[in-house]
């Protein structure tokens, strides 16, 4: 048993629920926060067996008074949530105003409450938004919120730059290290899809015949858990950011391949034809959700993830395993047909 109390921020969520996970199976206590007492008992059915060492704050990121209590008697807090819309919004300031103002919040009731170190889940989205030659990205690469990007991108490169400024100059003893993940796939532990797993199911139930021509880097859910864990204590993580991928960056197109070639029947829905660029600028006229795909043409980025391959001994799992895994949890959690579709990081 280890006897540090870990604040978990977005407990209920894809990344919270395996970092919980991963830090009750590692012996340390846990609590995390709820926006309604009505999730505790989700929470605890996603967790496992130690469920029974998790404790419960109820807070919001909008609101100021709760975060005292959640983080009183902590030696760590974990913050993952943050504002994942299902669609764009118009307004920027919806995502960019709460995801910045939500980790401040969080950060200085951190600080006021002497927590040690606060890790904080960002974005690849917060790296390699903005072009550079090559596209080869690691964690000196930002991307610029003043580029054309959507505002969910914007919003964790300006909810990051604030959460470091913030505690450089106002930080006193917290520190702070910052996890940047590529496209979080890899087994469900509850009922609620994230973005990611949203496109395996689509993948699976047919309802994306075919695909942009469009690059991206994976990595697994439970090595971004695993990620944080390591982070929150090691000596060499205090003020730096890591990058998190599985390998090389891969296409919805060789997405759809890997389900086809080990999921059989069950994944004959599968994409198999990518659309031409040209298709993919006239379909995107009128679908808003494709115009960031227009964005991404002609990119392969290249994510380098050697700092905490060889700072934190971090291994990660490799790309097919991970599809493979979505893909089952699905099928097992019987979301294939879309029980659920509330969107969830």
């Amino acid at each position: 048993m280890n006897n540090d109390l870990v604040l978990v921020t977005g407990g209920s969520g894809h990344v919270g629920s395996h970092v919980i996970k991963q830090l009750l199976d590692e012996g340390f206590g846990v609590r995390t926060t709820v926006r309604s007492p009505g999730r505790a008992d989700e929470v605890r059915a996603m967790v496992g067996p130690h469920a029974g060492r998790l404790e419960f704050a109820q807070a919001d990121l909008n609101d100021d008074v709760v975060w005292a209590g959640a983080v009183d008697g902590c030696t760590y807090v974990v913050h993952v949530a943050s504002p994942f819309p299902p669609a764009q919004p118009d307004d920027p300031d919806e995502l960019i105003v709460p995801a910045r103002d939500g980790a401040l919040r969080v950060l200085r009731a951190a600080r006021d409450a002497g927590v040690k170190r606060a890790v904080l889940t960002s974005s690849f989205a917060a790296v390699g938004y903005s072009r550079k030659p090559g596209d080869d990205y690691d964690e000196t690469d930002w991307t610029d919120p003043a580029d054309d990007n959507t505002p969910y991108v914007r919003s964790k490169a300006i909810a990051e730059r604030a959460a470091w400024d913030f505690v450089g100059a106002e930080g006193g003893g917290l520190e702070l290290a910052v996890i940047n993940p590529s496209g979080i796939f890899g087994p469900l532990l509850g009922p609620h899809l994230s973005a990611s797993t949203g496109l395996v199911k689509a993948m699976l139930d047919g309802s994306m015949p075919v695909v942009p021509p469009v690059y991206f880097g994976v990595v697994d859910v439970r090595d971004v858990a695993d990620l944080h864990v390591r982070a929150l204590a090691h000596p060499a993580a205090a003020g730096e950011r890591f990058l998190a991928s599985n390998g090389p960056s891969i296409s919805f197109l060789q997405l759809a391949r890997i389900l086809r070639e080990h999921l059989g029947d069950a994944a004959a829905l599968a994409p198999t034809r990518e659309l031409t660029p040209d298709e993919l600028s006239e379909a995107a006229v009128g679908n808003p959700a494709l115009r960031d795909a227009v964005r991404q043409l002609g990119r392969i980025p290249v994510l380098r993830t050697d700092k905490a391959r060889t700072v934190l001994g971090w291994a990660p799992r490799d790309t097919a395993t991970t599809v493979i895994d979505t893909a089952k949890s699905l099928i097992r959690l019987r979301l294939r047909e879309g029980e659920s579709t509330r969107p969830g990081r």
